[in-house]
């Protein structure tokens, strides 16, 4: 396996396991469209929460926050709304991003939880 799918693989089960600690339900994981996937679909309180998870080894060429540009969070809309489509869930719902940084070990050194990060 490439480096950087250990790296996301990683960063997604330190995602989900950040997420519980902090009172999520997770759903589902690696949800996939036609087009695209949905990292992790969690439950929090009465909100049904998407998230995008963007891990990288280093900061040498940007942030993993600056990967999540305008068309990855028209493409996290469109793969939500399919979601709830099929699973046909009318209730509230947001897309939240973890990002971290994660060093040659596989340990996090940075984790950030950003919460509704496109407008639904």
């Amino acid at each position: 396996m490439a480096t950087h799918n250990e790296t996301g693989k990683c960063g997604e089960e330190i995602a989900a396991k950040y997420l519980m600690s902090k009172g999520y339900v997770v759903l589902e994981r690696n949800y996939r469209t036609k087009r695209a996937e949905i990292d992790i679909i969690a439950r929090h309180k009465h909100m049904l929460v998407l998230v995008e998870v963007r891990a990288k080894q280093h900061e040498w060429f940007g942030t993993p926050e600056d990967t999540i540009n305008h068309r990855k969070r028209a493409r996290l809309i469109r793969n939500g709304l399919a979601y709830m489509h099929w699973k046909k869930y009318t209730g509230p719902w947001r897309v939240d991003a973890v990002c971290l940084v994660i060093d040659k070990n596989q340990n996090p050194r940075h984790v950030a939880h950003y919460e509704n990060i496109v407008e639904c």
